[in-house]
């Protein structure tokens, strides 16, 4: 018989689960994001499907969730290999833009859910990553070029490679039964 939450009507059992499974989402994450397929000279790289790992707690348990567990994923990215110019760029850097991979959970119940949440969750990095990029280090923008659109390009290169190559893994049949047999003891 499993504790009753007396606030919220849920088991503790099912707490406990969320709390695994987001904890198992955060070291696979941690583990691909050192998986690098190719990177960039001035930080960021298109990882073995790093993103998607923080997207699919969203996509299981909501926003809420995603957004923790992606801003976790964010911090200990920054405890393991941190790269600070100030504490404002660290927040953007990484809480805000590995926290924003949580909003997939706000697609847990539409059709074709985690293809659009992973998208809407690596748009947010991008968006948090692009405005960093702005801020902190528009001096590397080459000269006569718009720091925006420097860092749009920069930043969407290798989020948008790693984005396109996973939404193709996600299309393949065995990865969706895979998916969705993980899901079914996830929830």
């Amino acid at each position: 018989m499993s504790q009753m939450n007396v606030v919220t009507g849920r088991s503790a059992s099912s707490a406990v689960k969320k709390l695994v499974f987001s904890a198992m989402g955060i070291a696979l994450a941690m583990v691909t994001s050192y998986i690098k397929v190719w990177e960039m000279p001035m930080g960021g790289s298109v990882t073995l499907l790093s993103m998607l790992f923080i997207s699919l707690i969203g996509y299981w348990f909501g926003a809420r969730y995603g957004l923790l567990t992606g801003a976790a994923f964010g911090i200990l990215q920054f405890i393991i290999d941190p790269y600070m110019v100030s504490l404002p760029q660290v927040i953007l850097d990484y809480p805000l833009a590995f926290g924003a991979l949580g909003l997939s959970g706000f697609f847990c119940n539409k059709k074709h859910g985690l293809w659009m949440g992973y998208v809407a969750g690596v748009f947010g990095r991008f968006v948090f990553s692009t405005l960093s990029g702005v801020v902190f280090f528009a001096a590397y923008a080459p000269e006569g070029m718009n720091p925006w659109v420097y860092s749009s390009l920069y930043q969407g290169s290798y989020l948008g490679a790693e984005g396109v190559i996973t939404l193709a893994v996600l299309s393949l049949p065995p990865v969706i039964k895979a998916l969705d047999t993980i899901k079914r003891q996830a929830v």
